[in-house]
């Protein structure tokens, strides 16, 4: 088992930054890549980004490409997602997720463990 716990929600105004982190531990050979998805009240969860663990290779959805950055960090065993030029759109329950697999994961299906989630609401 991988055990995630995500920190740094809240909420901010349009245009501010906000950065969320998740920390992983347990079995974490089995998180070869993870994620951060995202859901908003009455939408299904979808791809926000994604990083390779071992590479630091990453994965954006288009909404995300040149706003949003992520990154980890081996040692503190911790990824990152920077978040700037928010939009009340971006308003959604954020979630952290790892798979044991490689490749673009852009599907929930893909991920087998996730947090509990972490709320970001973005005022106009």
């Amino acid at each position: 088992q991988v055990q995630l716990v995500e920190f740094g929600g809240g909420l901010v105004q349009a245009g501010d930054s906000l950065k969320l982190s998740c920390a992983r531990s347990g079995r974490i050979d089995a998180a070869a890549s993870m994620g951060w998805f995202r859901q908003a009240p009455g939408k299904e969860r979808e791809f926000v980004a994604q990083i390779t663990w071992s590479s630091g290779t990453t994965y954006y959805a288009d909404f995300a490409e040149g706003r949003f950055t992520l990154y980890r960090d081996k040692a503190k065993n911790t990824q990152t997602l920077e978040m700037n030029n928010l939009k009340p759109e971006d308003t959604a329950v954020y979630y952290c997720a790892a798979a044991p697999r490689l490749g673009r994961l852009v599907s929930p299906d893909n991920y087998d463990y996730w947090g509990q989630g972490t709320q970001v609401t973005v005022s106009s």
